[in-house]
């Protein structure tokens, strides 16, 4: 009653026992905010001002940078290594292209000309035949026989027809000596007219027999490559079969059509119209491999009302057997040939806002561009009607690196380097910038011996 009443401050006798542990655990909370406190205190300014110091530099070094104008960072007056080609004068082809269908000259189906029994078949399928080739036999026993009759029935009436005119010589001697009547001369002649008729028809029927005799060895009426065989030895064939027994494509020369809009008609007719052959090439469907080369043979007299084109017919020559017939084609056809053009490769021309743009290596070994007026385009070339001459170095390689007036040096592909002799060198005089400014080292300089 007397810890109750008389003492408000004296804590009970549990958290007496619990003082020390809170005493200890403010102490260390205390120590750990104090080392914190003074560990940033200490550090925080030296760490700000490196990262100020390291701001400056990065902007210093931005600032020199930008104030040499180099692209990309790039240091503008190191030379830029890039491959140039001279602009030349040549023939610029004007090209008219289409797809086109191999045809066949002559397509000729063989069948039998008499009926009979396939006795062989002497042919293979897809072998190249000449024309007269023996291609199958038909049993010729039938029409042997024939032949025999016909030949018997001619000698019979070859015989009366001998004995007919001796009988007539006789009479006109009768009639000489006044032995006969004149009627029985005249009906002597009659009789020998009669026989010599007989013997021409004779001679017919016997011309047929032998006629079909031939036709039992059944020939190639053209030269070209067998297709695939279409009856078997041993079967019935007969001279109204629809399918015959092989087809006979000729594929050397062959022919191709292929179309053309008509508003290139105006220009082919005028060509052809002064003599001119006009080239055609043939090329797969890839246009990646040229197939043959030919020339036009003709034009067709009307045109496609529903696809506005023309149709043209080339012949090329297949002696390889490049083509087959019903085959699809890419064609190339040299419809007008532009002489002395100016011509760089289409690897030089860039596009750009302006449109096609060029780099032009200057005397000073430094670039601009040009912007160009561009004309026919053919294989990897391109006619420049305006801004470039011919002899100006284009750049084809490294483009992406360049900007106006970098200094470049130059590779001119093909070019033989005057002290190496190897071709593709870069420009004399730039090989001793290249190793440290000594335009007197070797080509082999600071490589390791052996």
């Amino acid at each position: 009653m007397n810890n109750q009443t008389g003492d408000k401050h004296v804590l009970p006798s549990a958290m007496q026992s619990r003082l020390p542990s809170y005493w200890r655990l403010a102490g260390i909370v205390t120590v750990v905010v104090l080392l914190t406190v003074s560990a940033a205190w200490f550090f925080w300014p030296r760490s700000g001002e490196g990262e100020v110091k390291g701001d400056r530099k990065a902007g210093a070094q931005g600032a020199a940078g930008a104030a040499r104008g180099g692209r990309f960072g790039a240091d503008p007056n190191r030379l830029q290594p890039v491959t140039a080609v001279a602009a030349k004068l040549g023939d610029m082809h004007i090209i008219q292209g289409g797809l086109g269908t191999v045809n066949a000259l002559k397509t000729v189906t063989v069948k039998v000309r008499v009926d009979g029994q396939l006795q062989s078949v002497l042919f293979r399928e897809g072998q190249l035949v000449q024309a007269g080739e023996v291609l199958a036999q038909i049993d010729p026993a039938t029409y042997q026989a024939q032949l025999l009759q016909v030949e018997g029935q001619m000698a019979r009436d070859q015989a009366l027809l001998a004995n007919a005119r001796i009988d007539l010589e006789r009479y006109r001697m009768l009639l000489a000596q006044d032995s006969v009547a004149k009627q029985q001369l005249d009906a002597q002649e009659s009789l020998v007219r009669q026989y010599e008729g007989v013997v021409k028809a004779d001679q017919g029927q016997l011309d047929n027999a032998r006629l079909q005799m031939g036709y039992t060895k059944v020939t190639a009426p053209i030269a070209g490559r067998l297709g695939l065989r279409q009856v078997d030895a041993g079967n019935m064939v007969r001279a109204t079969d629809a399918n015959g027994l092989v087809v006979i494509t000729q594929i050397d020369p062959v022919s191709v059509l292929f179309t053309i809009p008509q508003d290139s008609l105006p220009r082919v007719l005028a060509r052809l119209k002064n003599g001119e052959r006009l080239g055609v090439e043939v090329w797969d469907r890839e246009e990646k491999i040229k197939l043959a080369t030919g020339f036009l043979l003709s034009v067709d007299n009307q045109i496609d009302v529903a696809t506005g084109t023309v149709k043209l017919k080339a012949q090329l020559p297949n002696a390889e057997g490049n083509l087959f017939p019903n085959q699809f084609v890419n064609v190339r056809m040299t419809v007008d040939t532009r002489r002395d053009a100016v011509l760089i490769p289409i690897a030089a021309v860039q596009r750009g806002t302006q449109g096609a743009v060029v780099y032009v290596v200057k005397e000073d070994k430094t670039v601009t561009m040009r912007p160009l007026k561009l004309g026919t385009v053919e294989k990897d070339s391109v006619a420049v009607e305006a801004g470039v001459v011919p002899g100006e170095l284009v750049v084809t390689d490294g483009i992406d690196r360049l900007r106006e007036g970098a200094k470049v040096d130059v590779i001119v592909p093909g070019a033989v380097s005057p002290r190496s002799g190897t071709p593709g060198g870069r420009d004399p005089g730039k090989r001793g910038q290249r190793r440290g400014g000594n335009p007197e080292a070797p080509a082999d300089a600071g490589k390791p011996a052996g």
